[in-house]
């Protein structure tokens, strides 16, 4: 078992994650993760991004999950918040680039 620590940002930093749009980020996450053999840890958010802690298999493909997740929540967010549309840039939510990292203590 692998556990990582996710940071994603939205496009140019935008101040648009409110609580609300948090906790559907989340239940996305939690929806898309078990195809993939991802587990969520933790959840937490700022106003422009959003911090992971998720677990998964050695041969889970951590990548194309993470393209999965941010091109269906932007679809799904977009859609169900339309107001903050105005506050993004040419309708894009994420930005391309994301913080991955390995965590955990090894002995």
């Amino acid at each position: 078992m692998l556990h990582y620590h996710l940071i994603m940002c939205v496009k140019y930093r935008n101040k648009v994650i409110d609580d609300k749009i948090s906790i559907r980020l989340k239940e996305i996450f939690e929806k898309i993760a078990p195809t993939y053999n991802i587990t969520l840890e933790e959840w937490n958010h700022d106003i422009d991004h959003v911090h992971i802690l998720f677990r998964g298999q050695p041969n889970t493909e951590i990548s194309k999950f993470i393209n999965a997740y941010k091109s269906a929540s932007s679809r799904l967010i977009k859609k169900e918040f339309p107001q903050i549309r105005k506050s993004l840039w040419k309708e894009m939510f994420w930005s391309q680039s994301f913080c991955l990292l390995t965590t955990g203590g090894a002995t």
